[in-house]
């Protein structure tokens, strides 16, 4: 059986480069929105950012972490914007834009 953490980072996995997903939205992929605190302290902890992109992780208005565990807040943005998200302002993405739309379960 999967741990948690396992079934966050595959949905993780899945968000394509160019696109980001909400903590709400990986916790609905996961049966549960009330999870979505879990799945930020999950990535927060996450051992493997090379192969688990976190960063294409935001709130539900779009916004960046504010401490975002490899390298800050401007590290996130820079690995978005090297992707080609589209942002609305410094620390916000236009999820209008960039954000992935899920796949019904």
């Amino acid at each position: 059986m999967s741990s948690l953490n396992d079934k966050v980072y595959e949905v993780v996995k899945n968000i394509p480069r160019g696109k980001v997903a909400t903590y709400g939205q990986i916790a609905l992929q996961l049966g549960n929105r009330s999870f979505a605190r879990a799945v930020g302290n999950i990535l927060h902890n996450n051992s493997d950012p090379e192969h688990i992109p976190c960063h294409r992780v935001v709130n539900a208005q779009g916004k960046l972490a504010r401490a975002y565990a490899f390298g800050g807040i401007a590290a996130q943005r820079r690995l978005l914007e090297s992707e080609g998200v589209v942002f609305k302002n410094d620390h916000v993405v236009d999820l209008s834009i960039s954000q992935m739309i899920f796949e019904k379960l």
